[in-house]
């Protein structure tokens, strides 16, 4: 090989190396940090856009629910309320109609109309009209307030109107007494009660109920008169005031019986005991009295004391336990019924000892 080929093949060789550095970058087997921190960086920024993004559409998503739930609350609200006004317009109207009924039933003057006295409406064609000196000094008289803020003269006048008529019915409504109650007081020359009960639905049942009223009443006024004419130290020691809280707790007891009586919706099973015991009390027979508040309290029906069944076997006259209410304990029917039950039982304590009787042995133990 001569000189020329041989310096021709190494000059080659020489200029190998510069022509694979000239080869483009894309051929790197590495990366910069600068790189791999702008590219994490990025990816990092990518990830929190797209949380940021399903979290927007997750609260647009709980909004809208939020607002749906929202407008069906509404709908439910105004539907239940809906329903309640018509409800509370229906019962109106019937407590209307029965105490119209019962008004009716009793002799009493019947209601005025609701739209009859209405605020802020036109005076009626031929209604009185009141001057406005007069209508202050007659608003004082029954000590209103003579005007109110605001208040017009036809204001002024309903006002009036639907006080007066207020008044007019409560007037004519409730007797004085301990008890106030709408039934009629007899004189206390016809204040025995008859032995028989009389029909329901008819004047003598009524008379009745006028009676019993008239009666528990009277011996009230009878009971605190008693206590009011004490000593000071016997009222201020502790049986004295005792004896008036049992008077005045028996007051309370009894109204639901007057109401009872009143709207004449007192059990016959109870009524006609009750009726037993008053004409009892009022002939001073106490202990007879006292057995018939014993059989409307307790009753006469056989009391399950111990047990029952042992085993197979039943015991003797076990079947009386399941007998018909007739002798049911009406003192455990429920509370109203017992503390008025009890009630009767204080009166008739009381009314032996105002009223004692001849026989000494129709004292109460």
């Amino acid at each position: 090989m001569d000189f020329a080929s041989l310096m021709s093949s190494e000059i080659s060789k020489k200029t190998e190396p510069t022509a694979a550095a000239s080869a483009p970058e894309s051929t790197k087997s590495y990366l910069k940090r600068a790189d791999l921190e702008a590219q994490r960086h990025q990816a990092y920024l990518d990830d929190q856009a797209a949380l940021q993004r399903a979290r927007e559409a997750k609260l647009t998503q709980k909004r809208k629910r939020d607002d749906e739930e929202a407008a069906r609350g509404r709908e439910r609200d105004e539907k239940r309320r809906r329903l309640a006004e018509e409800s509370r317009l229906r019962r109106e109207a019937d407590e209307d109609k029965q105490e119209r009924a019962r008004r009716k039933r009793l002799g009493l003057p019947d209601l005025p109309p609701k739209d009859a006295i209405k605020e802020g409406s036109p005076l009626a064609e031929g209604e009185d009209d009141i001057s406005e000196p007069d209508l202050i000094s007659k608003l004082r008289s029954i000590k209103e307030p003579a005007t109110l803020f605001g208040e017009t003269h036809k204001q002024r006048l309903r006002r009036y109107k639907r006080l007066t008529a207020a008044l007019s019915i409560q007037a004519t409504t409730f007797t004085s007494g301990p008890i106030s109650t709408n039934l009629d007081p007899v004189p206390e020359s016809d204040l025995l009660v008859p032995s028989t009960l009389p029909p329901p639905k008819t004047p003598e049942r009524t008379f009745i109920f006028r009676q019993l009223a008239s009666y528990f009443n009277m011996l009230l006024k009878e009971w605190s008169h008693a206590l009011s004419t004490r000593s000071e130290s016997v009222k201020q020691s502790f049986q004295g005031k005792a004896a008036l809280g049992a008077m005045q707790q028996s007051l309370t007891n009894l109204r639901p019986l007057f109401q009872k009586m009143e709207s004449q919706t007192l059990e016959e099973s109870i009524l006609e005991p009750v009726l037993e015991i008053v004409r009892a009390a009022q002939e001073r027979r106490y202990v007879d009295a006292n057995d018939g508040y014993l059989r409307v309290s307790i009753g006469k029906a056989a009391w399950p004391i111990g047990v029952t069944m042992v085993g197979i076997h039943e015991r003797s006259a076990r079947e009386k336990l399941h007998e018909s209410d007739k002798g049911q304990a009406h003192i455990m029917s429920d509370e109203v019924t017992r503390k008025f039950l009890q009630s009767i039982k204080r009166c008739l304590s009381f009314a032996q000892t105002r009223w004692p009787p001849e026989d000494q042995g129709q004292l109460m133990g």
